[in-house]
């Protein structure tokens, strides 16, 4: 009997906690909780830049604990979509195997996608990435990774 009680005395905390910080902010940065769901509402209306946003909150943990599943799937909606940070992000995802299974192919794919659309400084930055990621691969690899990105182009 004790020991249903003491159990049952930890999973209160455990509930009681979970409800505070779903209120509370993010210790490290300040960002409430709220601020996250207002990101998610719009990242589910089909708003590009909240759906980045929200892929970044989640790779970090800021606002929102961190999962970088639930990162490399906001920033696959946004990437796919065209935006530079979130294929960046994504194929970073890819070359780590965060969130995602260890891909080099498609890593190359969405580190060319984002090389060939970003501007300025940052576009050298993203190429010497690509190239860093381009130089564990097989040719035939490197062959594959480019005909995505080339395909990936031409798709309505």
């Amino acid at each position: 009997m004790k020991r249903v009680i003491h159990y049952t005395a930890i999973s209160l905390v455990f509930i009681g906690a979970t409800v505070v910080n779903a209120f509370a902010a993010d210790a490290v940065t300040g960002v409430p909780y709220p601020v996250a769901a207002k990101v998610l509402q719009l990242a589910n209306t089909g708003d590009l830049k909240s759906q980045t946003r929200l892929g970044l909150m989640y790779s970090k943990g800021t606002g929102v604990p961190q999962d970088y599943y639930e990162a490399a799937k906001w920033y696959y909606r946004a990437a796919n979509r065209g935006d530079p940070f979130a294929q960046y992000a994504l194929g970073m995802m890819y070359n780590k195997g965060q969130g995602v299974r260890r891909d080099y192919v498609l890593a190359e794919m969405w580190l060319n996608l984002s090389a060939s659309r970003t501007v300025g400084e940052n576009r050298d930055f993203v190429a010497r990435v690509r190239d860093a990621v381009a130089s564990k691969m097989t040719a035939e690899q490197l062959a594959t990774a480019q005909r995505l990105a080339v395909a990936w182009y031409q798709s309505p």
